[in-house]
């Protein structure tokens, strides 16, 4: 008579097959990171750092799979990634790569959020030997014990060779209400010296960011960003509040392009639309006058998928006389995905200028972590003026 056979043991002695590891969110951004790094010219070392600064800096939601839902219904990108990564092109000079982050994600509540992303970019200043006092002197007005808005507190990074990365906070300007932005704004800009700059801005539907410089940059600027719903290619040209030679035309063209050069009026859906924004950078205190402008296009908005948005993108670098390969090969870096199958990996353009400096075009490539917005059969055109 045959021993019947006892079942193995499944403890640490002896284990049956190992379950799949789940891929968690923190893999699926560092990921990405790293690959941008090489697209970018950065050596591998210096890419593992910041990808260990990324980590750092997004906290315990780096931890939890990538089958889970988004974290939060986080702002920053379309399906709620708490990272949004973005390449700048200026001539001839190799792109800057730059990852904007929330580190609050997650929170409980928006304050908790706010709380959170305060204490990350402090422990960066001690980290990266720099201070937060700017920061530290606007806190209530951005950050309030009961705050309203979209969002409290984003922080990007500027990843360079051979050093710490430049750090960029952005804060809320409807922290304390919607209807109290600009008065929140003007505060602001007073405290940091910046007394005549709120009323060199120009006319916009809100206030939709209040950024800030801090660490290692040679001119730190305050930034205001405004939105602008139903924009027309002329009145984008004439945002500009910047002095030196920002030729209108290359604003109407870059807004032509971007937005596929579209005629027609604004049309009753244009506020459902993303809105066009547009940034002033503030530098020095005397003359009240910004130093740098950048006007904004949600691409993914005029598009029909993200193929027609990197033809437009490809279409103004070379505008520019700059060289598109290291556009080309960042989007295999961040998706496997065809290009034809969503819109939205490549979310905005932007065309910036800096008082003696050449103009500055800059792609913002989503994560997409959670989810890919399908094609549209026909961009929503009809809600572009071009005029």
């Amino acid at each position: 008579m045959t021993a019947s056979r006892r079942p193995r043991p499944s403890g640490p002695g002896r284990q049956g097959p190992a379950a799949p590891r789940r891929q968690t969110l923190g893999a699926h951004v560092t990921g990405q990171l790293l690959r941008l790094c090489e697209t970018a010219g950065l050596d591998e070392a210096e890419g593992a750092d910041h990808a260990r600064t990324l980590i750092a800096a997004l906290g315990p939601v780096a931890d939890r799979p990538l089958d889970l839902p988004a974290p939060d219904r986080s702002f920053l990108s379309d399906d709620h990634t708490p990272v949004e990564f973005s390449l700048s092109f200026e001539g001839s000079a190799p792109p800057t790569l730059r990852v904007l982050l929330e580190p609050g994600c997650g929170a409980d509540d928006l304050a908790q959020n706010g709380r959170i992303g305060l204490q990350v970019v402090r422990a960066m200043g001690r980290n990266w030997g720099f201070d937060t006092e700017r920061l530290d002197e606007l806190a209530d007005l951005f950050l309030p014990d009961d705050p309203q808005g979209a969002f409290a507190l984003w922080c990007a990074l500027e990843l360079r060779a051979g050093g710490t990365p430049k750090v960029k906070v952005y804060l809320n300007p409807a922290a304390n209400g919607a209807e109290r932005s600009a008065a929140t704004v003007r505060e602001a800009l007073h405290r940091l010296g910046h007394r005549r700059a709120f009323d060199a801005l120009p006319p916009g539907d809100r206030h939709l960011f209040f950024a800030l410089d801090l660490g290692a940059w040679e001119t730190p600027r305050v930034k205001v960003y405004l939105a602008h719903h139903g924009l027309t290619a002329g009145e984008a040209a004439g945002l500009s509040r910047a002095p030196g030679e920002l030729d209108p035309a290359l604003v109407r063209d870059f807004f032509r392009t971007t937005t596929g050069r579209v005629t027609g009026g604004a049309g009753d859906d244009a506020r459902e639309l993303r809105p066009f924004q547009s940034c002033h950078a503030f530098t020095e205190t005397a003359s009240g006058r910004p130093s740098g402008f950048t006007l904004y296009v949600p691409v993914r908005e005029h598009a029909a998928h993200d193929r027609e948005a990197l033809d437009r993108a490809l279409t103004v670098l070379d505008g520019l006389g700059t060289d598109p390969t290291p556009l080309l090969r960042s989007l295999p870096a961040v998706t496997s995905r065809r290009l034809e199958d969503g819109v939205g990996l490549i979310a905005y353009l932007g065309l910036a200028h800096q008082t003696g400096r050449p103009p500055r075009v800059t792609a913002y490539l989503s994560s997409e972590a959670y989810e890919v917005r399908p094609p549209r059969a026909t961009a929503l055109r009809q809600a572009v003026p071009v005029p």
